[in-house]
């Protein structure tokens, strides 16, 4: 179709658009002229429209053929992005199908092309984005870590400024202190032998007393107690025919060259020892019977008279080469032993002694001078060491019988006192009253066979041999103790009893107590040990004994036991006791315990190489947890002059150590809360100077009821190096710390490149003497501390955990504070009943581990001197139960459970090589170490509790402008 035929076709198609969609038909309805008008209109367009049309749809032609060409050439120069809408655009302008093949082909492959190096701008513009996106991560991060960090310096600064203020305040304290500095005494003694004075009478010497009697002048209070012993093989005083037992001669010279307050120079000494018994004729030196004496004596016509059988010869006392004419300053040792029955045991018996004390068992009534003599139990232990095995358990408390004594009074008397004669007979009728108590109540009895009726005073002798008496013993809840006869204030044989009983565990009921004066009377408080009664309560003892409870029994057979091992159980514990009670009398401290020299795994040349220790890892930047110090070692031997006069009953009967002073005591009293602003505030930080306080002021001071002090970590390790350095670095910054002692149990020395972490303390690398986890508790002399944090080298603490547990331990000095918590459950399967090891969680715990908790100093002393070697022998032997064996000490001593701090209940440490502890025995060994301590105690003195220590506002809702002590404790 042509273009004009198309054009006019649209022409004659037209309508006008003013009829608004009416008909034309309807149109005739309209005027006239308005008709005309509109007609002539219409002619005149379909004219115009009849000759230029033709030439505008030439033009029209010309334009669409300029906009292709246009359109094409801008597709060819139009960048990749634009190749979508360039095709948009080409599908709407172009036929394709008046295209060749290859002109398809062609647009096709430029079009791939086009596609794949868009896509590789893509690409790399998606690379770029990701880019700028780690770099806005890493900028954003270093601004969080800047943010931490200026956090972190201001609470540095903080700390600064608190640690300058605190250092001004010791300063100011430093220069208004108006007391002595006291530290370890040092000895002050006499440099000349005691001058000869007149020897004194016998009314003289029965009146002695320590303020007539004897010379303080050589015994200054710092001279340590210097004593000197007269060589028994030099200075025989025995008569011809006798001599001393070999047994204890040899030893007692063994046991005094242990002794710290033996000197060798005379010249120096406060008292002088001279032994003079027991004394036994030389032919019964040979003998191992420990009565044989009187035996022999019957068999041999030359014994001496019995007017003149004194064994002593008192002019070789009188000839001792420092008596000085009246025995001032001297002391009598006759320590019975093998002889309990003869008059023997009491040589010294109408002798003149002048000015020296007698030490011995049998002590008549006018002869004994209270307070200047000293009554002793015969020796009938070994020399010394572990004697736990002669010892019964204590539990159950009541045995099989109520009551039980054994004996026959020797010789005989024609007729015994009315009161005497009434206490028997009552007796025989108790025992064979109808009550479902049993008694064993024998005064006849077949006597042992080195029992022989001699020169014997009036007695009750034993009966039976020692094996027998110990096994009636070990069935008796109470033993009866009768008093000598003849108004005789103390036997051997009694004695010999009493010494039965308290091995054993039966509890002595002492009958004429009011009468008697026992072994040690003035510093043993013997009311805990036994049932001391006058003889009129005869007739109520069955009542009384009914009375006494389970808990008071048990109680009465711990103390005598105590009492047994530490002060009569040996040759050593009866010599160093008699020497501690006459020191007592005068008031002078005791010598200083030994500490362990330390030595260090490097020389003296060698300066370990150091590096810088990660900073912040354990600490939250805006909480401040103390301040910067300097180390500050704890105050020492500050009560030297003090402790033993007003705390000496709990010396020797409760702390049952009175051989020592220790540097600091964990029962020092606190003062009352005022004197810390009035008049003894020296030392004391209070939190708020007083007024109290949370979040920063709670940080600033340490506060509590003791004086600002530090703490030293002991920390363990054996061949695991970087575990050990990653700890290191992780006390960085710790306040109160004041020194890390770490104690390498490796044989091998530590590499020489090795880099320790610089932390701001020093640290201490000690060489151990052996491989042994007993190492962990030694008292090593770099300690200096009274807080000792025992901490496992891959033991992972937090800073607010470590301080929190400080705190607590402020509180509790005398007990185990620390954070993994154990018990001993009882194992309901063994009809013998044994204990076993948990460690599941539980609401009830005994023990706190020691590879995370704080312990006082002093039982690091208690560990390796008093612990009993079977234990840490067994703690060798199964590598592990050290930290058991440091709960049953410290629960043995105190009698109290240790304390549980935070919610930890154990610890893991990832990539850390495996401990001692994952191995399938471990269990099994502490399970055997848990019965074995017990059989060693006598009894299981771990004790129970239920509640942990947490900080005081700890998930307590406070005002958000307040914070809380820690933040997550």
């Amino acid at each position: 179709m042509s273009p004009a035929l198309d054009l006019g076709h649209s022409a004659e198609a037209y309508h006008p658009l003013d009829g608004a969609g009416k008909d034309p038909a309807s149109s005739t309805s309209a005027s006239p002229p308005l008709r005309n008008a509109m007609g002539l209109r219409t002619s005149w367009l379909r004219q115009c429209r009849r000759y230029k049309l033709p030439a505008l749809l030439l033009m029209l032609l010309l334009l669409v053929s300029c906009l292709a060409y246009r359109i094409i050439s801008s597709e060819q120069d139009a960048p990749p992005m634009d190749v979508h809408r360039s095709s948009a655009l080409l599908d709407a302008y172009e036929d394709f199908s008046s295209m060749r093949a290859g002109d398809i082909k062609m647009r096709i492959e430029e079009m791939v092309r086009i596609k794949s190096t868009v896509s590789v701008e893509l690409r790399e513009l998606e690379s770029r984005r990701q880019k700028l996106q780690s770099d806005i991560s890493q900028y954003n991060q270093k601004i969080e870590e800047l943010k931490q960090e200026l956090l972190r310096e201001q609470t540095e600064l903080e700390r600064l400024k608190i640690s300058v203020e605190q250092a001004q305040v010791a300063q100011r304290e430093a220069v208004q202190r108006n007391t002595p500095d006291l530290a370890l005494p040092r000895s002050l003694m006499p440099s000349t032998l005691p001058r000869r004075l007149s020897p004194i009478s016998v009314g003289m010497a029965a009146s002695c007393e320590m303020h007539n009697c004897f010379n303080h002048s050589r015994c200054s209070l710092t001279s340590g107690f210097p004593v000197y012993l007269y060589d028994p093989d030099e200075h025989s005083v025995q008569r011809r025919g006798y001599d001393i037992d070999g047994f204890l001669k040899t030893t007692l010279k063994q046991t005094l060259g242990y002794n710290a307050h033996i000197v060798k120079d005379p010249k120096q000494a406060c008292i002088y020892l001279v032994l003079v018994g027991e004394a036994l004729l030389e032919q019964d030196l040979l003998r191992n019977n420990r009565y044989a004496a009187q035996e022999a004596e019957q068999q041999l016509p030359s014994t001496p008279s019995p007017a003149n059988d004194c064994p002593v010869d008192m002019q070789k006392i009188y000839s001792l080469p420092y008596w000085g004419g009246d025995g001032r300053n001297h002391v009598l040792l006759n320590l019975a032993r093998r002889d309990l029955t003869s008059r023997r045991t009491n040589p010294l018996h109408q002798q003149n002694t002048m000015r020296a004390i007698v030490v011995q068992s049998a002590f008549e009534r006018e002869q004994f001078r209270p307070g200047y003599d000293l009554i002793v139990p015969p020796i009938l232990g070994p020399p010394g060491g572990d004697v736990w095995q002669e010892c019964t358990g204590m539990v159950p408390a009541r045995r099989r019988y109520l009551l039980s004594f054994q004996g026959e009074l020797k010789p005989k008397l024609n007729a015994l006192l009315p009161l005497d004669a009434f206490i028997l007979e009552h007796l025989a009728d108790m025992a064979k009253g109808a009550t479902q108590d049993q008694f064993v109540l024998q005064f006849q009895c077949v006597p042992a066979t080195e029992q022989q009726e001699g020169d014997s005073l009036p007695d009750w002798t034993l009966c039976g041999s020692d094996s027998s008496r110990k096994q009636l013993l070990k069935d008796s809840t109470f033993v009866l103790i009768l008093p000598p006869l003849n108004g005789r204030v103390s036997s051997t044989l009694m004695l010999a009893r009493l010494y039965e009983a308290l091995r054993t565990g039966a509890v002595p009921v002492i009958l004429g107590a009011d009468e008697l004066r026992l072994p040690y009377a003035e510093t043993l408080d013997w009311r805990r040990a036994a049932l001391l009664l006058p003889k009129a309560r005869i007739t109520e003892l069955h009542f009384l004994l009914r009375a006494v409870q389970d808990a008071d029994l048990l109680l009465l057979r711990r103390q005598g036991r105590l009492v047994w091992e530490r002060y009569l159980s040996s040759v050593q514990a009866t010599v160093d006791t008699v020497i501690a009670s006459l020191r007592d009398r005068l008031g002078i401290p005791p010598r200083p315990v030994p500490s362990v020299v330390a030595q260090s795994v490097f020389n003296s040349t060698f300066i370990p190489l150091k590096s810088d220790p990660p900073v912040g890892l354990d600490t939250e930047p805006e909480e401040s947890l103390g301040p910067i110090e300097p180390p500050y070692a704890s105050p020492a031997y500050r009560r030297n002059y003090t402790i033993l006069r007003m705390q000496a009953k709990e010396a020797w009967n409760d702390w049952v150590d009175p051989f020592y002073l220790y540097p600091q005591l964990p029962f020092d009293p606190a003062l009352p809360s005022e004197a810390k602003f009035m008049g003894s505030h020296t030392g004391f930080r209070p939190i708020g100077k007083g007024l109290g306080g949370a979040g920063k002021e709670f940080g600033e001071s340490l506060g509590g009821n003791y004086p600002r002090e530090q703490f030293t970590i002991v920390m363990l390790t054996y061949e695991r190096e970087q575990v050990l350095m990653d700890s290191l670095g992780r006390l960085y910054g710790l306040p109160y710390l004041h020194k890390v002692v770490v104690v390498w149990n490796s044989p091998k020395p530590p590499l020489d490149d090795l880099r320790w972490p610089d932390i701001g303390v020093p640290v201490s690398v000690l060489r151990a003497p052996r491989n042994s986890l007993n190492n962990r508790f030694l008292p090593f002399d770099v300690i200096e501390t009274e807080a000792v944090l025992s901490v496992d080298d891959d033991a992972h603490l937090r800073h607010d955990e470590i301080l929190f547990g400080f705190r607590v331990w402020r509180e509790h000095r005398d007990r185990v504070v620390g954070f993994p918590g154990r018990f001993h459950a009882w194992d309901l399967g063994n009809p013998n009943g044994q204990w076993h090891y948990n460690s599941n969680y539980s609401c009830e715990l005994s023990m706190v581990l020691t590879g995370a908790a704080f312990v006082h100093k002093y039982y690091l002393y208690l560990y390796t001197y008093h612990l009993p070697q079977a234990i840490r022998d067994k703690v060798d032997e199964y590598m592990n139960c050290e930290d058991i064996a440091m709960n049953f000490l410290v629960s043995h001593i105190t009698r109290k459970p240790p304390v549980k701090v935070t919610s930890r209940w154990t610890f893991r440490c990832p990539g850390c090589p495996v401990s001692l502890s994952e191995d399938d025995t471990h269990f099994q060994e502490r399970h055997k170490c848990i019965n074995f301590f017990s059989r060693v105690f006598g009894y299981t003195p771990l004790l129970n509790t239920q509640f942990r220590a947490d900080s005081i506002l700890f998930k307590t809702r406070i005002p958000h402008d307040k914070q809380k002590c820690f933040k997550y404790i």
